[in-house]
């Protein structure tokens, strides 16, 4: 399997040059050069499978010679065997139609755990052969950073710096980052939004004599791996529902948009996804352009679900690329006029294609907290404010056969959330054991301004502290 760039500048690279490589130095996101298609035969012969054999047997087409199958599935075994739930990603039927898939019993609660878990593993496996020694950088809106750290923490061949938002988590989100004190782990409080720390990453893997000296890696989902770990969970539940042979239809909050595009992407390994539904807040820029083809940025605004306070999605760059018939040249001009002028000329034939599969609801805090009023109510489920989000916009956005399944997914544990599900249900949900000492961990992190040149500094000091 070999992946190209969006941007098409790049040399070609096998899966485990983009899974060292993260962002291509054009700029752009790798993709496979070709999809990977099923018959359906071959999808009914994947049903039933425990959790950590579908993910190998799915991700194994992706990453070709780069791991025999035997060493891939025993990488899949570790990765999710400490997982709270022995399903690993657990459905629950809310009513005849809807279902949660529950991807936070992981052992940071959010459904990063999924892709990163297996990531830091993957991480190993290369580095171990080849000898060598990395640095990953990554951003964090709330959960990428303390599944990325809890996933590489200790490891030998790794040093990890992650940068979120100063005062933009939630406390358990912070404390998760900040309490691990871990030599190999740095945590920076960036005076900014999530988007200044995302461009922030993007800026040192641009820097190549940087990106050269550091041995750059990428956690977030820039890198093409965390999106192929995602794939697997979309897969199992449409095989639980019945597919290949009933269409499904998913609803995904999300706002770096890489949790939806796995979706996507089994749908074009051949399932039978009937509709996608993205979920947003109030940084409602995805649900603009589904709506109206209104890809503009606009001021990120804090809200009840911090890990979708994003106005600029990365992972839409893949779509774009997609839906412009792979044209690599159109992508980056496209893409280029997007950071200049602030707003996507989007050709309205892409558009229009894009709207055929995918639908956009957004929802303020009110309406967020009214749903998971709703759903305590309704069906004494608890949801977080991101998982809220999701099941209000796949009632807003179901297809019109009732026949078909609308799956939401989970993306984080309530627990992560306390104060919000308190306020719309009276319930305040503790978290699991293993972290009921939380509040009471030592935390150690660093708060600098969003400059380049000083965050670069801090991430070369703690590299070459821990290499000397």
């Amino acid at each position: 399997m070999l992946y190209l760039s969006t941007r098409g500048q790049a040399a070609p690279r096998d899966f485990e040059g983009v899974l060292l490589a993260g962002l291509a130095e054009d700029g752009g996101l790798f993709l496979p050069a070709t999809w990977p298609v099923l018959s359906p035969a071959e999808w009914r012969a994947l049903r039933g499978l425990p959790y950590p054999e579908l993910a190998a047997r799915l991700m194994q087409p992706f990453i070709g010679e780069a791991l025999t199958p035997a060493t891939l599935l025993g990488l899949t075994e570790a990765a999710y065997a400490g997982f709270g739930s022995p399903a690993v990603a657990p459905l629950v039927q809310l009513d005849h139609r809807s279902f949660i898939l529950e991807l936070f019993h992981g052992p940071t609660l959010a459904f990063k755990d999924m892709a990163m878990q297996l990531l830091g593993r993957l991480f190993d496996q290369v580095l171990a052969r080849r000898g060598e020694r990395i640095t990953i950088v990554g951003a964090t809106s709330g959960d990428t950073g303390s599944a990325a750290i809890e996933a590489c923490r200790d490891r030998d061949a790794i040093d990890i710096v992650i940068l979120h938002p100063e005062g933009r988590t939630s406390e358990v989100q912070r404390r998760q980052m900040t309490t691990v004190l871990a030599g190999n782990v740095a945590n920076l409080a960036v005076r900014g939004s999530f988007d200044d720390c995302q461009d922030l990453v993007k800026a040192m893997f641009n820097d190549a004599p940087f990106r050269q000296e550091m041995r750059l890696a990428a956690v977030n989902s820039i890198n093409w791996a965390r999106i192929a770990a995602q794939i697997p969970y979309y897969a199992y539940a449409a095989l639980s529902l019945g597919a290949p042979d009933r269409p499904v239809a998913f609803s995904v909050p999300t706002g770096n948009f890489g949790n939806v595009l796995a979706a996507w992407a089994v749908r074009e390994m051949g399932l039978p996804v009937e509709r996608l539904i993205v979920g947003s807040n109030r940084n409602d820029i995805l649900a603009r352009f589904l709506a109206a083809n209104d890809m503009s940025v606009k001021g990120v605004e804090p809200s009840l679900s911090p890990s979708m306070d994003i106005q600029v999605s990365s992972n839409f760059e893949r779509l774009l690329f997609e839906l412009l018939g792979r044209d690599a040249a159109a992508t980056a001009e496209t893409m280029r006029r997007f950071r200049a002028e602030g707003r996507m000329p989007v050709p309205e034939a892409a558009w229009r294609r894009a709207t055929e599969l995918f639908r956009g609801v957004a929802l303020d805090d009110e309406a967020t907290l009214a749903e998971i009023r709703h759903l305590w109510d309704r069906a004494g489920y608890l949801a977080d404010p991101h998982t809220a989000i999701g099941t209000a916009a796949a009632r807003a956005a179901a297809p019109r056969d009732p026949a078909i399944p609308v799956v939401v997914a989970a993306t984080a544990h309530p627990a992560k959330f306390p104060d919000a599900v308190a306020r719309a249900t009276g319930q305040r949900p503790p978290l699991p054991p293993r972290l009921a000492d939380l509040p009471a961990r030592e935390e150690r992190f660093s708060v600098l301004p969003a400059e380049l040149d000083a965050v670069e500094d801090f991430v070369r000091a703690h590299t070459r502290r821990n290499r000397g």
